[in-house]
């Protein structure tokens, strides 16, 4: 089947625009041929998530009140990366603001639009092995508890729904498949 975009823009209107996200209001047809509204938040930076992985399978979380769902979140380290920079050396600058570390290897295993439904964000997941212990240094938005736990636990967290950050998530089960099948 061909992959023909079925949506037609009449008009667009930017509503909110800032230094993160700018918020579009497109007059539409949509693929049924009715005309109608669709909104569509555009992400001024990658998403950008680590898994760090030490020799024993331990892993490292990141804690933190999140605002827009109004609850605490367990995640892995993850931020955003600014689109000129290249996304490891984001991914790099990331895993030592949160949680101190520095690692010797770096592989991506997964790309993943977050909500394609209503945004562009592109996240970019890479596990980190070989790590090598230093001092955090969170932003001044950020209120974050680091916490060492095995992997298999993190795993168990994903499976009893008390992960529910879709990075964590990807991350955490695709590592998990990796580790099945003996790639990690």
């Amino acid at each position: 089947m061909e992959e023909i975009n079925p949506w037609k823009t009449l008009e667009s209107e930017v509503k909110y625009d800032n230094n993160w996200i700018r918020l579009t209001e497109h007059q539409v047809i949509n693929p049924s041929g009715g005309q109608g509204i669709y909104g569509t938040v555009h992400f001024k930076n990658l998403a950008i998530g680590i898994l760090p992985l030490d020799e024993n399978y331990n892993t490292w979380l990141v804690g933190q009140y999140r605002y827009p769902i109004n609850t605490y979140s367990w995640e892995i380290p993850e931020g955003g990366g600014p689109f000129h920079d290249a996304p490891l050396e984001s991914a790099r600058r990331e895993l030592l603001e949160e949680t101190g570390m520095s690692a010797r290897n770096w592989k991506e295993i997964q790309r993943m639009y977050l909500s394609n439904s209503v945004s562009d964000e592109l996240s970019i997941i890479y596990i980190a092995t070989d790590l090598i212990q230093g001092i955090s240094m969170p932003e001044e938005t950020e209120e974050l508890v680091v916490k060492k736990l095995p992997f298999d636990e993190a795993y168990q967290m994903v499976l009893n729904g008390e992960i529910t950050d879709s990075m964590s998530v990807a991350a955490i089960l695709k590592a998990k498949l990796m580790m099945m099948n003996g790639e990690l």
